[in-house]
């Protein structure tokens, strides 16, 4: 059984910004920054960009040789009948696009 990497993107927050009649008082900034909150959410969301580059670094440093590129479309694939669970590949991929999860029912 082999699982492919998933790609999930998440949306940037609206940004605020003055209304017409503010904008015609003054000549400051139309878009106003983020709040505290909103930059901490906004950085997450851009360090959360996941995607598998391709490198191939997780293939060529596991142990059970269970990860292997789709000849067909280039996906990385992780055979799960192979797989111990070391988390080699999760460490060393630079993207963080291979995440450890403690399967329920065993």
């Amino acid at each position: 059984m082999a699982r492919e990497c998933k790609k999930q993107m998440k949306r940037s927050p609206k940004r605020r910004t003055l209304s017409l009649q503010e904008r015609r008082k003054s000549a400051g900034p139309v878009e106003m920054s983020f709040l505290k909150k909103e930059a901490v959410k906004e950085a997450q969301r851009c360090l959360a960009l996941r995607e598998c580059q391709s490198c191939e670094m997780c293939g060529l440093l596991c142990p059970d040789l269970c990860i292997t590129r789709d000849d067909g479309t280039g996906e990385v694939r992780i055979d799960l009948d192979y797989c111990k669970g070391c988390g080699i590949c999760s460490v060393v991929c630079p993207k963080g696009a291979i995440q450890m999860q403690v399967e329920e029912g065993i």
